[in-house]
Protein backbone atom coordinates (compact mmCIF):
# COMPACT_ATOMS: atom_id res chain seq x y z
CA UNK A 1 0.00 0.00 0.00
CA UNK A 2 3.32 2.22 1.09
CA UNK A 3 4.47 1.59 -2.05
CA UNK A 4 1.25 2.55 -4.87
CA UNK A 5 1.25 5.85 -2.75
CA UNK A 6 4.91 6.64 -3.30
CA UNK A 7 4.24 5.92 -6.97
CA UNK A 8 0.93 7.72 -6.98
CA UNK A 9 2.53 10.99 -5.18
CA UNK A 10 5.89 10.25 -7.57
CA UNK A 11 3.64 10.59 -10.80
CA UNK A 12 1.90 13.70 -9.15
CA UNK A 13 5.23 15.68 -8.78
CA UNK A 14 6.15 13.79 -12.36
CA UNK A 15 3.25 15.84 -13.81
CA UNK A 16 3.70 18.88 -12.02
CA UNK A 17 7.41 19.17 -13.10
CA UNK A 18 6.69 19.01 -16.47
CA UNK A 19 3.69 21.29 -16.30
CA UNK A 20 6.43 23.52 -14.50
CA UNK A 21 8.78 23.44 -17.31
CA UNK A 22 6.09 23.94 -19.98
CA UNK A 23 5.30 27.71 -18.81
CA UNK A 24 6.99 30.34 -20.90
CA UNK A 25 10.72 31.41 -20.25
CA UNK A 26 10.25 35.20 -20.53
CA UNK A 27 7.84 37.60 -19.58
CA UNK A 28 6.88 41.01 -20.55
CA UNK A 29 4.66 43.54 -17.60
CA UNK A 30 3.58 46.99 -18.72
CA UNK A 31 1.50 49.47 -17.61
CA UNK A 32 1.02 53.24 -19.27
CA UNK A 33 -0.66 56.39 -18.29
CA UNK A 34 -0.67 59.84 -19.88
CA UNK A 35 0.44 62.73 -17.52
CA UNK A 36 -0.34 66.39 -18.27
CA UNK A 37 3.26 67.81 -17.70
CA UNK A 38 5.92 68.44 -20.41
CA UNK A 39 8.52 65.10 -20.97
CA UNK A 40 11.63 66.72 -18.90
CA UNK A 41 9.41 67.35 -15.74
CA UNK A 42 8.46 63.54 -15.71
CA UNK A 43 12.13 62.07 -16.65
CA UNK A 44 13.16 64.37 -13.88
CA UNK A 45 11.49 61.88 -11.60
CA UNK A 46 12.76 58.86 -13.07
CA UNK A 47 16.34 59.56 -13.77
CA UNK A 48 16.77 60.43 -9.97
CA UNK A 49 16.56 57.03 -7.86
CA UNK A 50 16.24 59.76 -4.69
CA UNK A 51 13.24 60.71 -6.24
CA UNK A 52 11.60 57.19 -6.12
CA UNK A 53 10.19 57.48 -3.00
CA UNK A 54 7.89 60.16 -3.80
CA UNK A 55 5.72 57.56 -6.26
CA UNK A 56 7.60 54.26 -5.93
CA UNK A 57 4.91 51.93 -4.49
CA UNK A 58 7.16 49.28 -3.87
CA UNK A 59 8.76 51.95 -1.77
CA UNK A 60 6.07 53.19 -0.23
CA UNK A 61 4.38 49.86 0.61
CA UNK A 62 7.60 49.10 2.62
CA UNK A 63 8.00 51.64 5.16
CA UNK A 64 11.20 50.38 7.02
CA UNK A 65 13.32 50.15 3.60
CA UNK A 66 16.48 50.76 4.06
CA UNK A 67 18.07 52.38 0.70
CA UNK A 68 21.88 52.92 0.55
CA UNK A 69 22.44 55.15 -2.60
CA UNK A 70 25.84 55.14 -4.53
CA UNK A 71 27.09 55.96 -7.86
CA UNK A 72 26.24 59.78 -9.61
CA UNK A 73 23.48 61.26 -8.39
CA UNK A 74 21.43 60.98 -11.01
CA UNK A 75 21.97 59.00 -14.93
CA UNK A 76 23.69 55.98 -15.58
CA UNK A 77 25.09 54.23 -12.61
CA UNK A 78 23.29 55.77 -10.24
CA UNK A 79 22.21 52.94 -8.25
CA UNK A 80 20.45 52.03 -5.08
CA UNK A 81 20.66 48.62 -2.69
CA UNK A 82 17.32 47.86 -0.65
CA UNK A 83 16.64 45.92 2.02
CA UNK A 84 13.16 45.97 3.31
CA UNK A 85 10.01 43.32 4.84
CA UNK A 86 7.87 43.33 1.83
CA UNK A 87 10.33 44.57 -0.61
CA UNK A 88 12.97 41.73 0.34
CA UNK A 89 16.50 42.87 -0.82
CA UNK A 90 18.24 44.37 -3.78
CA UNK A 91 19.80 46.52 -6.21
CA UNK A 92 18.31 49.18 -8.94
CA UNK A 93 21.16 50.64 -11.17
CA UNK A 94 20.20 53.09 -13.89
CA UNK A 95 21.89 51.27 -17.36
CA UNK A 96 20.46 53.15 -20.05
CA UNK A 97 19.02 56.85 -20.83
CA UNK A 98 18.04 59.29 -23.11
CA UNK A 99 17.00 62.31 -21.60
CA UNK A 100 13.15 63.38 -22.19
CA UNK A 101 12.25 59.63 -23.51
CA UNK A 102 13.70 56.63 -21.88
CA UNK A 103 15.01 55.71 -18.52
CA UNK A 104 16.67 51.64 -18.47
CA UNK A 105 17.37 50.03 -14.75
CA UNK A 106 19.18 46.75 -14.36
CA UNK A 107 17.25 45.29 -11.13
CA UNK A 108 18.55 42.93 -9.32
CA UNK A 109 16.69 40.91 -6.72
CA UNK A 110 18.62 38.77 -4.20
CA UNK A 111 16.03 38.12 -1.46
CA UNK A 112 13.40 36.60 -1.68
CA UNK A 113 14.65 35.09 -4.88
CA UNK A 114 17.30 35.56 -6.86
CA UNK A 115 16.91 37.22 -9.92
CA UNK A 116 17.88 39.84 -12.73
CA UNK A 117 15.20 41.70 -14.32
CA UNK A 118 15.32 44.72 -17.06
CA UNK A 119 13.19 48.15 -15.92
CA UNK A 120 12.23 50.77 -18.83
CA UNK A 121 10.48 53.86 -18.53
CA UNK A 122 9.14 55.06 -22.30
CA UNK A 123 8.17 58.57 -22.62
CA UNK A 124 6.35 59.56 -25.78
CA UNK A 125 4.96 62.95 -26.46
CA UNK A 126 0.77 62.38 -25.92
CA UNK A 127 -1.97 64.60 -26.52
CA UNK A 128 -2.36 67.24 -23.44
CA UNK A 129 1.55 65.94 -21.97
CA UNK A 130 3.06 62.81 -22.04
CA UNK A 131 2.50 59.03 -22.21
CA UNK A 132 4.77 56.87 -19.98
CA UNK A 133 4.96 53.04 -20.09
CA UNK A 134 6.70 51.28 -17.27
CA UNK A 135 7.83 48.17 -18.27
CA UNK A 136 9.73 44.77 -16.63
CA UNK A 137 10.75 42.19 -18.14
CA UNK A 138 13.14 39.26 -17.98
CA UNK A 139 13.46 35.56 -17.71
CA UNK A 140 11.57 32.65 -15.71
CA UNK A 141 13.65 29.95 -14.13
CA UNK A 142 11.82 26.93 -13.10
CA UNK A 143 10.82 28.87 -9.64
CA UNK A 144 9.57 31.43 -10.81
CA UNK A 145 7.25 29.21 -13.44
CA UNK A 146 6.20 27.05 -11.03
CA UNK A 147 5.06 30.72 -8.84
CA UNK A 148 3.09 31.81 -11.94
CA UNK A 149 0.87 28.90 -11.88
CA UNK A 150 -0.83 30.16 -8.61
CA UNK A 151 0.14 34.10 -8.88
CA UNK A 152 -1.21 36.27 -11.81
CA UNK A 153 2.20 38.25 -11.86
CA UNK A 154 0.82 40.65 -14.61
CA UNK A 155 -2.10 41.66 -12.15
CA UNK A 156 0.00 41.57 -9.28
CA UNK A 157 3.08 43.97 -10.17
CA UNK A 158 0.93 45.44 -12.93
CA UNK A 159 -1.79 46.64 -10.36
CA UNK A 160 1.59 48.24 -8.31
CA UNK A 161 2.75 49.82 -11.64
CA UNK A 162 -0.97 51.20 -12.10
CA UNK A 163 -0.22 53.24 -8.53
CA UNK A 164 2.93 53.76 -9.27
CA UNK A 165 1.89 55.60 -12.25
CA UNK A 166 -0.80 57.33 -10.52
CA UNK A 167 1.64 58.52 -8.32
CA UNK A 168 4.05 59.69 -11.05
CA UNK A 169 1.27 61.33 -12.27
CA UNK A 170 0.29 63.14 -9.52
CA UNK A 171 3.91 64.64 -8.23
CA UNK A 172 4.80 65.51 -12.23
CA UNK A 173 1.54 67.37 -12.89
CA UNK A 174 2.18 69.63 -9.37
CA UNK A 175 5.86 69.99 -9.88
CA UNK A 176 4.64 71.23 -13.84
CA UNK A 177 1.82 73.57 -12.20
CA UNK A 178 3.70 75.13 -9.88
CA UNK A 179 6.81 75.98 -12.37
CA UNK A 180 4.16 77.56 -14.31
CA UNK A 181 2.88 79.34 -11.14
CA UNK A 182 6.36 80.71 -10.51
CA UNK A 183 6.57 82.52 -14.25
Amino acid sequence: MLAKIAIGLAAVLAVLAIVVATRPDAFLIQRTATIAAPAEVVYAQLDDLHRWGQWNPFEKSDPGIRLAFAGPASGVGSSYHFVGKRAGEGRMTISGVRPNERVTVRADFIKPMAATHQIEFTLKPAPGGVAVTWAMSGRNGFLGKAVSLVMNMDRMVGGEFEKGLADLKRVSEAQASTAVAAR
